[in-house]
């Protein structure tokens, strides 16, 4: 699978009108090429919805105002992107949680499934995780902690990170544990 057209994309909709979030999506698409040797042939899967992940913020997009289900709904409808990329972006980070505090949940759990292929789903986790908005790399603790006092802790986003955060860091150490195993540094 080629994935420049996702990058096409991505700049065309985020780079401009969003260069933070482009910033923090470049970034989130670097880590994704450096786990490439523990993704073996879903390398380029992770790399794509990596670099989708945030789509959904831009603003010809939102309609929910959720955007993993608003970048989600526009691959679809493009009929550009591999599913798993598609399902991917839709339930990145946990989005289902978050769905659930913006009463969602069914929505995005019938429209986009989360995909079966744990280790794909904790390495964009582990990659959008630990890059700052800025495109830095970070941990998951600090980035947590990052998103809390952007957003508060009683917004949705707060209450949902909150909420997010044990599953994000066992995420992350699932995804160390399999580098390290390969003898990956990350």
């Amino acid at each position: 699978m080629a994935i420049g057209w996702a990058y096409d994309l991505a700049k065309e909709l985020l780079s401009e009108t969003l260069p933070r979030r482009w910033a923090h999506t470049q970034g989130v698409a670097t880590c994704a090429r450096r786990l490439g040797p523990v993704m073996g042939e879903r390398a380029e899967v992770l790399e794509a919805a990596a670099v989708l992940h945030d789509i959904g913020y831009a603003p010809p997009l939102v309609h929910t105002g959720f955007h993993p289900l608003d970048g989600a709904r526009h691959l679809l409808a493009a009929c550009v992107a591999d599913d798993r990329v598609v399902r991917l972006v839709a339930n990145h980070s946990f989005a289902l949680l978050e769905a659930d505090e913006r009463g969602l949940q069914a929505e995005l759990a019938n429209e986009f499934p989360l995909l079966d292929d744990p280790l794909l789903v904790d390495a964009l986790v582990y990659c959008d995780m630990t890059t700052t908005p800025d495109g830095e790399r970070t941990t998951s603790q600090k980035r947590v902690a990052e998103i809390l006092g952007r957003y508060g802790e009683d917004s949705v986003v707060g209450r949902f990170i909150r909420r997010a955060a044990p599953e994000i860091h066992e995420s992350v150490g699932r995804v160390q544990a399999a580098a390290s195993e390969l003898g990956i540094v990350l």
